[in-house]
């Protein structure tokens, strides 16, 4: 059976290796987050969905944090399958946040949908994106598929949440295990009570929480 234990021994060990889910990340301006918990009486597995515009990567991504004691391929953090890109016309967003660029209405193209997005004169290009959440934040994250493209599609799901409170911006060593988030998620995970979840502090996954985001 899973154990508390184990569960926040694999989380902590992510982060250590930093591959667990950093909204203050120096190359990811946070955009949106959101987290997935999956169990049955014999497997548990999590997902952790961070969004941000990726500085190197020049575009808008959806890093997927997946954990596990049932992972169907790749070990538990993020791999090469878990960077989803999501903008598929950053050559016209190119004028947003250049000096002398102009404001007004810009076309996003996301899983070829058009979504028309209000920039300000020479506002950063991530601080437009953000405006996309939240009426398009599904089209930002991940669908089912997506999802469980390391999870065993019978799984169930048992909880998700929109918001949480990661951890305090001001300790970047801070564990999981160190996190009341992080403790009740695993006795979510290893009990199947999703009462064990009732956070106490106030949610701090929304991107204002954590100014210095992609600032390396």
């Amino acid at each position: 059976m899973t154990t508390t234990d184990e569960v926040l021994t694999q989380l902590d060990a992510a982060a250590r290796a930093f591959h667990f889910a950093d909204p203050d990340h120096g190359y990811l301006h946070a955009i949106d987050a959101r987290l997935h918990a999956y169990r049955d009486e014999q497997r548990w597995a999590m997902v952790i969905e961070m969004v941000g515009y990726h500085s190197r990567a020049g575009n808008v991504i959806d890093v997927l944090h997946c954990f596990g004691n049932c992972l169907t391929g790749g070990a538990p953090g993020y791999g090469p399958g878990d960077f989803l890109e999501r903008i598929e016309n950053m050559h016209a967003l190119e004028h947003v946040g250049q000096p002398g660029g102009h404001g007004g209405m810009v076309p996003v193209v996301v899983r070829g949908e058009t979504l028309m997005a209000r920039a300000e004169a020479g506002e950063q290009l991530w601080d437009v994106l953000r405006r996309l959440v939240p009426e398009y934040r599904d089209l930002l994250l991940a669908d089912e598929q997506e999802l469980r493209h390391r999870l065993p599609e019978d799984l169930p799901r048992i909880l998700v949440l929109q918001e949480w409170w990661h951890r305090d911006p001001a300790r970047h060593d801070q564990l999981p295990s160190q996190t009341e988030t992080f403790q009740q998620l695993a006795q979510v995970l290893a009990t199947g009570d999703v009462a064990a979840y009732r956070p106490t502090q106030r949610p701090n996954t929304h991107w204002s929480f954590w100014p210095e985001s992609g600032t390396l």
